[in-house]
């Protein structure tokens, strides 16, 4: 029994830390705003989330990779395909801020190539 305010309040704090948790990779986003993050983590070996559905305007991805880094080339999009990321970064942000919708490809190209390795979609409602 001495026990038992412990054990609630290690539930209590399991649930509040399980409510903020996002899923990614879990459909297509959904409600008014259409999408998930606007934000994509560029890792070691991965992106995330992707795919993701995000809504037209502006989407940031973020490098947090303590190795040798990581590209990001665009492989297709709707219109005129965005500025690419041709110099492997390990920390920082880019911000491409007027995406169109429809469904972007990208890859890191040391990592990955059109739809293999480390690769990524993008779609844009």
């Amino acid at each position: 029994m001495r026990y038992a305010p412990l054990l609630v309040t290690m539930g209590v704090l399991w649930l509040a830390a399980c409510s903020s948790l996002t899923s990614y990779n879990s459909g297509g986003g959904g409600g008014s705003g259409g999408g998930h993050s606007t934000t994509i983590t560029v890792g070691n070996d991965f992106f995330s989330p992707t795919p993701d559905t995000v809504s037209a305007g502006a989407v940031t991805f973020t490098w947090s990779t303590p190795s040798a880094g990581h590209t990001l080339i665009w492989d297709s999009a709707p219109g005129t395909l965005p500025t690419d990321q041709t110099v492997a970064m390990t920390s920082g942000s880019l911000n491409f801020t007027s995406l169109q919708a429809g469904t972007y490809q990208f890859h890191c190209s040391i990592h990955g190539g059109v739809g293999t390795g480390m690769h990524g979609t993008l779609v844009v409602q």
